[in-house]
């Protein structure tokens, strides 16, 4: 009796065990539109500091990532608990909020490209500077960093406890701390790769030797040093991107009108001859991703006027 009620343990945790598994899969998947962003975002907030110190920044940074999770995930679980109606709101929001962050980066790109391109002179040169402390002014990357983590880190808990929302207490508390634990790790490991990229070419161009394998390393370093800048702007606009993907789907699923519209849409790009299968497929994401822009440019238009309103009235 006691052996056949131990079976039965260890089958409903293990029945539980792929559950939260199968539900993780899926919230990394609906979080990873936050993770492009989240990457350039966090590797921009090391530039200007010593090569020598990107690491414990990155580091210190990540410890403070993980306390943001240790103060968000509980919030989560307490709404889920005592205020649940409440989810459904807060993904709202979250999916608005991607959207406004991806359209203002949008414009100002298009808007203040020139003067983002200044700022950054003047900052080369100002830590060139001997009398610029560069303990404070590390410290000061460090703040900046850990507290635009936890708009991010708020985001994917919002993302993932939207998808869990219907799942028991247990594989809740599961899911929320594997994503939070996931992403973190997986961000900031690869944010320290990104940083250390360039010194990794640099390495190996400085290499010395004869031969063809010494050549080999020294242009492969080349390469990597040419190659860095290029994937932080690529990651910039991948993740842009997924931001209105992402916050565009929030939205199209929290309005089943518009879902409806969009499906009966796919439904009929369906029926064109040899590309029709193709476009179905690819219909919901390029909704996402205008509705996300569509979205996000009224957000940010809405904030521009209150703004200009708050210096007419004050």
């Amino acid at each position: 009796m006691a052996g056949s009620s131990l079976l039965l343990l260890l089958d409903d945790i293990a029945a539980v065990l792929d559950d939260v598994a199968l539900m993780t899969k899926v919230a990394a998947k609906k979080t990873a539109g936050v993770l492009g962003d989240d990457l350039a975002v966090n590797a921009e907030k090391v530039t200007g500091v010593r090569a020598d110190r990107e690491l414990p920044v990155v580091w210190a940074v990540a410890k403070g990532s993980f306390r943001n999770k240790c103060i968000l995930v509980p919030a989560a679980l307490a709404i889920s608990i005592v205020l649940p109606w409440l989810i459904t709101p807060l993904l709202m929001l979250g999916g608005l909020y991607l959207c406004y962050e991806g359209f203002e980066k949008v414009a100002h790109k298009f808007l203040h490209g020139a003067e983002e391109a200044a700022e950054h002179e003047d900052l080369v040169e100002h830590l060139a500077d001997p009398a610029v402390d560069l303990v404070e002014y590390e410290k000061s990357k460090i703040k900046g960093a850990v507290r635009t983590d936890f708009i991010l880190s708020a985001e994917i808990i919002v993302l993932t406890l939207g998808i869990v929302a219907d799942m028991d207490f247990t594989s809740q508390v599961l899911v929320l701390c594997g994503i939070a634990i996931i992403m973190t790790i997986g961000v900031y490991g690869l944010v320290a790769g990104i940083v250390k990229l360039d010194d990794a070419g640099l390495y190996l161009m400085q290499r010395g030797g004869e031969g063809a394998w010494w050549g080999l390393q020294r242009w492969f370093g080349a390469r990597l040093l040419s190659f860095a800048p290029w994937l932080m702007k690529a990651l910039a606009v991948v993740g842009t991107i997924a931001m209105f993907m992402v916050g565009g789907g929030i939205l199209i699923h929290g309005m089943h009108t518009l879902a409806v519209w969009i499906g009966l849409l796919a439904e009929q790009v369906g029926t064109i001859p040899a590309v029709g299968s193709v476009l179905a497929a690819l219909t919901p994401t390029l909704a996402s991703v205008l509705i996300g822009m569509v979205a996000g440019a009224l957000v940010l238009g809405a904030a521009s006027l209150w703004q200009r309103l708050r210096y007419v009235f004050r």
